[in-house]
């Protein structure tokens, strides 16, 4: 039985104040996998993320974004957000006089009792954060388990990770790591696991902690390469983001 897409990306182009960023972009993930994008600093990779969770400042000029079999190009935000798209930040906003509980509260969305969030905290060692505004005052893993702990309270069907292992300690990150393992339910068999990842990674240390199973290059708002997330890696720590383009084993 052939696989089920949850995320279907067809020629997307996207400009940032008149000046295109995107040059068609092409890539798939189906139900409870989950993908990594590297690619040197300004080839993109944020901008795509931002794109498929609807931010208004990132234009589509041309190009389709399917999402559960919906085309979902011109959704704001919000809705997308209610569908079960969540995103978590590289360098999340600081947000005065808005408390780290009430962001929670608010990313429940109804479904669930607010009782669960203590639990919830505790799982992202974040007990002591709740009452603070958000992440005012955070440390990188702080910050990055903030994020994790409202992915988790809004359990989205497809998880945006702008490099999760940025500004982490070697104290925070296997727990990062377990954490999103959690939220992607990777202790689930694959063939019932329905929630799916794509993950952007600079240095791709995250793979030590979360497995992922396509990995691509972008390069100069354009995908150049696809294949195993730790071979294209390793030939990337090789031969440096210049030379994949060139590269037969991973190349499209």
């Amino acid at each position: 039985m052939a696989a089920e897409k949850l995320l279907e990306i067809k020629d997307l182009k996207v400009e940032v104040e008149g000046k295109e960023i995107l040059h068609g972009i092409n890539l798939s993930i189906n139900a409870g996998e989950t993908h990594v994008i590297y690619g040197p600093n300004g080839s993109g990779k944020t901008t795509l993320l931002m794109t498929i969770m609807g931010f208004p400042r990132y234009k589509i000029t041309g190009g389709k974004i399917i999402f559960e079999g919906k085309d979902v190009t011109r959704a704001t935000l919000d809705e997308r957000a209610r569908i079960g798209i969540g995103l978590s930040f590289q360098r999340p906003p600081i947000v005065r006089g808005v408390k780290t509980r009430d962001m929670v509260t608010a990313c429940f969305r109804g479904r669930e009792s607010v009782d669960v969030i203590p639990g919830l905290a505790e799982k992202t060692n974040m007990v002591d954060f709740l009452d603070r505004d958000i992440n005012y005052g955070f440390s990188g893993g702080e910050t990055k388990r903030s994020e994790l702990l409202q992915l988790l309270a809004q359990s989205p069907d497809l998880v945006l990770l702008d490099e999760p292992e940025s500004g982490v300690d070697l104290e925070n990150i296997a727990l990062i790591g377990e954490l999103i393992n959690d939220l992607l339910k990777k202790s689930h068999p694959m063939r019932s696991r329905t929630r799916s990842g794509l993950i952007i990674s600079h240095t791709g240390h995250i793979l030590e902690y979360v497995n992922a199973r396509t990995g691509y290059v972008m390069f100069e708002g354009r995908i150049i390469c696809e294949g195993d997330p730790h071979e294209i890696l390793e030939t990337i720590k090789i031969k440096g983001y210049g030379e994949c383009a060139s590269c037969q084993i991973c190349k499209r």
